[in-house]
């Protein structure tokens, strides 16, 4: 069966590109309906300036690695980033038990440790990176980004996406962020 697991030091094999819109709007639904829900169950609701800044303390917690991974590798699995209510960030992988899941796959089984730990009030917020290819605004062509789902149960919720490059020297040069 599927399961989760910590990161170690053990290097992502290939990863797929996916349709980014329809998980988009999956991964938003299932998740900020149980964050909403989770969050008068562990203690009451944190302002909007309050969760903007965990999730932005998660989302620098999370994207080193998607760097780390694109300049070593040129790509990566999708991976993810909790954070309990004493603000301890976790890394999270997921494991399907196939050498060469579909991204998916990965996903979906990342959303359901996500959804899981955040209905046990175990974690109050996540953040889900994966590598897509879009087109961001005021362009015509696709290019590749890291895309970063940031939740909190307290109900902010964002899709931060970063197009990226990677140059000659294998350093990866980010554009313009967008959401």
């Amino acid at each position: 069966g599927c399961r989760t697991h910590r990161f170690t030091e053990r290097d992502c094999a290939a990863s797929v590109s996916f349709q980014f819109a329809q998980m988009r709007m999956r991964f938003l639904k299932s998740i900020v309906s149980v964050f909403l829900g989770a969050g008068a169950a562990v203690g009451g609701q944190k302002d909007a300036k309050t969760q903007k800044a965990e999730l932005e303390k998660l989302l620098q917690a999370a994207l080193p690695f998607a760097e780390q991974m694109l300049a070593n590798h040129g790509e990566f699995f999708p991976y993810g980033a909790t954070m309990n209510a004493e603000g301890k960030i976790t890394s999270i992988a997921g494991y399907t038990g196939n050498e060469h899941p579909q991204t998916t796959a990965v996903i979906d089984l990342l959303k359901q440790a996500c959804r899981r730990d955040g209905e046990i009030g175990k974690i109050i917020a996540c953040a889900l990176a994966y590598d897509i290819r879009t087109i961001p605004p005021g362009e015509t062509e696709k290019t590749d980004a890291v895309a970063v789902d940031l939740d909190h149960r307290d109900g902010i919720s964002a899709v931060m996406v970063y197009p990226y490059k990677i140059a000659v020297d294998k350093k990866v040069v980010f554009g313009t962020v967008f959401a």
